[in-house]
């Protein structure tokens, strides 16, 4: 587990775990709406946005969230966050409420929240149909050594977090979907 991306639908908690992720092992940390936003939500052009993803996964261990293709395919780890629609809804709104006229940590400045909710509301209802699919059709058959780990509630993601800290041996490893193929084809 050195380059690791963290990845799931808008209000996932892809942020929050790649956070816990990147202060366990102690690898850097990189966000993918650094790579894809400007300030005033301006798009990033996809050659510059691509170099940018280039540097960062050019470094020997990294933690990146988002959704990226690019970074996907050089992963070594994969942390799917497969959280309901409605629980992806509500936790933007909690998040973005202290941040509706301001930037969040993760964004370029000139980039508030309140700018962004039509984007974000689509972005979440479209995502099991439109990003989610492919993420499925990837966890069954893994590029190269490629583990994929599959989290869908709180209490998973502390209890991996616990046992990515604190864990060692099969135990460490039983969020492997290799481990457990049983997890992904429950999912559906």
């Amino acid at each position: 587990m050195q380059r690791v991306l963290v990845t799931g639908n808008a209000g996932a908690g892809k942020s929050t775990v790649a956070k816990a992720v990147s202060a366990i092992l102690g690898f850097p940390i990189h966000h993918m709406d650094m790579a894809v936003w400007l300030p005033g939500w301006k798009k990033v052009p996809q050659d510059l946005r691509d170099r940018r993803v280039d540097e960062w996964t050019g470094e020997e261990a990294w933690v990146i969230d988002g959704v990226s293709s690019r970074v996907l395919s050089r992963a070594d780890t994969v942390v799917f966050l497969d959280v309901p629609r409605r629980l992806s809804f509500w936790r933007v709104f909690w998040r973005n409420l202290p941040h509706l006229f301001k930037s969040r940590p993760e964004l370029p400045p000139g980039c508030p929240e309140i700018l962004i909710i039509p984007t974000l509301c689509r972005i979440i209802w479209q995502f099991p149909v439109r990003i989610r699919p492919g993420l499925m059709e990837s966890m069954k058959e893994p590029m190269g050594k490629q583990q994929w780990i599959y989290l869908r509630t709180r209490e998973e993601v502390a209890e991996f977090l616990s046992e990515l800290e604190f864990g060692s041996g099969e135990e460490a490893n039983k969020w492997r979907i290799q481990q457990q193929p049983e997890r992904a084809s429950k999912v559906g």
